[in-house]
């Protein structure tokens, strides 16, 4: 269950941090509104950056998750 939930977790840092740099590259260098976290909520350029570290900070707990021993197959 312990695999299963860590891979959960990383796809969705996977989604949280391209939304982020779609977000950022879009409204730096097109002045536009690419992806969907726009309709979700309004952030500033810079924001965007810190949806980024958020995703990122999801994909590495999801896989420190997924490989960290199960301790009821320890027993």
């Amino acid at each position: 269950m312990r695999i299963t939930i860590g891979y959960i977790i990383e796809s969705l840092g996977y989604v949280v941090g391209a939304q982020g740099l779609l977000g950022f590259v879009s409204r730096t260098f097109f002045g536009a509104e690419w992806g969907w976290l726009h309709k979700i909520v309004e952030l500033p350029s810079p924001a965007h950056l810190g949806v980024v570290a958020g995703g990122a900070v999801l994909v590495l707990g999801g896989m420190r998750l997924r490989k960290t021993p199960d301790p009821q197959s320890a027993a």
